[in-house]
């Protein structure tokens, strides 16, 4: 399970969505043990398989581990390291899905005349070295000089790097998927309501600008692929023109408003990977 630290304003929904997707396995014949991320992190793990939502840098560094041993790990280790914004946005930019221009920082630069000079208004500051875990790890700036002193705040509070991500105009999107199975999900979630930590209201409520169904389906799971991390949500912005770009991936979300229809895709998901990876042995 993920501890509740990695969780924040929202430890309720991912233990449900875990616990759900545990119940999908069982009925399915499977036979699982649940640890906490602390338990996993101090036991000696002897299943083949790992099922997991850690977050946290040690349970990370020890999914890898068990990993290179020849374990089956879901979501991958090495993907839950890739969905770290500094390894996202090289990634994702590296490997041409549509995502905002961005600079990668240290936080103890001074990014004025850079952000003038590649034409950044407003723009995000997010922390680039580990998963957000307070509001303060990402941050809506309304000009350079106001990034300049976010920035700043963040090498005080001890965070290294940074990246900065312009601002896209349009309308919000959240996503959910789960890769290789047919379900999908997405809606608007200032329109509904849906915040981790109140940013949503930057974008405001959407337009209903016409966007492609298929496409950002097909994007998302270029970037599950690409990124290894089978189970995944996130979010994306269309332009007025419709043109989507993916503004934030991650390692296995809360599924909040669709936690029942996934949970039975999860399983599956996890029962074709059983079935790849036995060929492989």
């Amino acid at each position: 399970m993920r501890a509740g630290a990695y969780s924040p304003n929202h430890i309720g929904n991912d233990t449900a969505i875990f616990n759900a997707a545990v119940e999908q396995l069982r009925k399915r014949g499977c036979e699982v043990k649940v640890y906490s991320e602390d338990q996993f992190n101090s036991s000696e793990i002897e299943a083949p398989i790992i099922l997991n939502m850690c977050r946290e840098q040690a349970s990370i560094a020890k999914l890898q581990a068990l990993e290179d041993e020849g374990r089956l790990v879901i979501n991958s280790g090495y993907g839950i390291e890739n969905c770290t914004r500094e390894r996202m946005t090289r990634i994702l930019l590296g490997n041409k899905i549509p995502y905002p221009e961005s600079l990668i920082v240290n936080t103890n630069e001074n990014v004025i005349d850079d952000l003038r000079e590649v034409g950044f208004k407003s723009c995000w500051i997010k922390r680039g070295d580990f998963h957000a875990m307070h509001k303060e790890d990402v941050s809506y700036c309304r000009h350079p000089e106001e990034a300049q002193e976010v920035l700043h705040e963040y090498f005080y509070r001890g965070i290294k790097r940074a990246v900065i991500n312009r601002h896209l105009v349009g309308d919000l999107i959240k996503f959910y998927g789960v890769s290789g199975q047919p379900f999908f999900f997405w809606f608007y979630p200032f329109d509904e309501g849906h915040s981790k930590y109140g940013y949503e209201a930057v974008n405001g409520k959407s337009r209903g600008l016409h966007f492609e169904l298929d496409e950002l389906k097909q994007m998302c799971q270029k970037a599950s692929d690409i990124l290894d991390v089978k189970i995944y949500g996130g979010d994306c912005i269309v332009d007025p023109d419709g043109t989507m770009r993916i503004i934030d991936f991650n390692d296995w979300p809360s599924f909040a408003p669709c936690r029942m229809e996934a949970a039975p895709y999860i399983a599956k998901c996890v029962l074709a990977s059983i079935k790849e990876w036995r060929k492989k042995k």
